[in-house]
């Protein structure tokens, strides 16, 4: 899981160095947390306190 999240943060890196994606780190985060997380928790229907 952390070796994913490395390679998923190194290519929005380069998204954003190409100009193919906003500089916008709150924007950039919450995906990065969508795709690593809350995804995985709705797909599973976790529900966290």
């Amino acid at each position: 899981h952390e070796y994913f999240r490395r390679i998923l943060c190194q290519m929005i890196g380069r998204w954003v160095e190409a100009g193919e994606a906003p500089a916008d780190i709150n924007l950039l985060g919450e995906m990065v947390k969508n795709i690593c997380f809350n995804n995985a928790r709705d797909y599973f229907s976790i529900e966290l306190n």
